[in-house]
């Protein structure tokens, strides 16, 4: 399930563009842009249309809630951040209806894991946490983890 927010995250990084040359390009601040891709708001209508046509897709594509957004990426070396500013944004919905959001330093991941690993700490039984920082790495941006379970529970993770 993608949303808004995730689509338009999605969308701006396949035209090469910052959140700063979104919100120039939408006459609004990159602080406006911030919000709608981390789904704490959404752009008027009128803005939505302006952000299809810029993007190159219907209204419709951009406001529905379906897949049909590339879901990872691997970014050219000129277009890739360096590790420390690059950052790992984890998303869980509980079927109980908890939603819970990490914005987490790829540099803060990548020291902690062997030390939350040496004192016995497991951070997630199921995710290769070493993988996904060497792939963040290697430039590889986007929605790397998506997953729905059988008991309702949603995580996403994704490399920005």
């Amino acid at each position: 399930m993608k949303t808004l927010g995730m689509k338009i995250s999605s969308y701006r990084k396949l035209k090469g563009m910052t959140q700063e040359g979104l919100a120039v390009s939408m006459n609004v601040t990159p602080q406006a842009v911030s919000k709608w891709e981390n789904d704490w708001s959404i752009p008027e209508l009128p803005l939505l249309i302006d952000l299809a046509d810029l993007f190159g897709v219907t209204l419709d594509t951009l406001v529905r809630e379906d897949d049909t957004v590339p879901v990872a990426q691997l970014l050219p070396e000129t277009e890739r951040k360096p590790s420390e500013q690059t950052v790992l944004r984890i998303r869980v919905e509980t079927a109980t209806g908890d939603n819970i959001r990490l914005n987490l330093p790829l540099a803060i991941l990548k020291s902690a894991t062997p030390l939350l690993d040496m004192a016995g700490i497991q951070i997630g039984d199921k995710i290769d946490w070493e993988k996904i920082v060497a792939l963040a790495e290697q430039g590889v941006t986007g929605t790397l983890v998506e997953v729905t379970t059988g008991d309702g529970h949603y995580v996403e993770i994704t490399v920005e």
